[in-house]
């Protein structure tokens, strides 16, 4: 089976990989990432979802088309990736000794089918110092992630519990896509059928 990946993520990717796709193709989307003002934290992901996948599909007829997008939530506020060293350390200190949410819009279209989800994972961190943030964003990690922070990386060091799914704070919600695939009869033996290839 083969999927189109309409991300540059190599976490999106690589979470792909581990559970046996081995046919991937990554053809990110150039879209606008601009939501109306007032919208919710649910339905901007799904929002920029759908119109990545939207694009990817139009340029590519007949794949499978796979896109995320994945936002941390605070009340009142979205954390997108930071612009600066400056936003990064600013987003750290808001999240520090907070719960937050992450979540992430998935939208799958294969032929004329399409499908849309959006799945929440809770957050909590400890206290950060600011010798503690100064000393992560000068690892460069934050730079490139939602929210300033790589669950899977350094910044494991400062969640004290999740609530939910893991995979989905990386930025693809396993469990979820494999249920939405199961809706276009896709299941294990087609996921992991096909030669190794990963195209660029």
């Amino acid at each position: 089976m083969r999927i189109l990946l309409a991300s540059a993520s190599p976490r999106r990717s690589q979470l792909l990989r581990s559970i046996g796709v081995k046919n991937i193709i990554t053809a990110p989307a150039n879209v606008s990432e601009d939501v109306p003002d007032g919208t919710s934290p649910k339905d901007a992901v799904a929002m920029l979802s759908a119109r990545k996948a939207e694009a990817a599909a139009a340029l590519h007829p007949g794949e499978l088309v796979l896109a995320a997008d994945t936002l941390v939530a605070l009340p009142g506020r979205l954390l997108g990736k930071p612009s600066s060293k400056a936003e990064a350390s600013e987003m750290l200190r808001s999240l520090s000794g907070r719960e937050h949410s992450v979540l992430t819009g998935v939208c799958i279209i294969y032929g004329a089918r399409r499908l849309s989800a959006v799945e929440e994972t809770v957050v909590r961190f400890r206290r950060l110092s600011d010798d503690e943030i100064s000393a992560y964003v000068d690892t460069s990690e934050p730079m490139d992630k939602a929210g300033a922070y790589a669950i899977q990386g350094i910044g494991a060091l400062f969640v004290e519990s999740i609530c939910g799914d893991y995979s989905n704070v990386v930025g693809l919600p396993l469990c979820r896509l494999g249920l939405m695939l199961k809706e276009f009869g896709i299941g294990l033996r087609e996921l992991c059928d096909g030669p190794a290839e990963v195209i660029q």
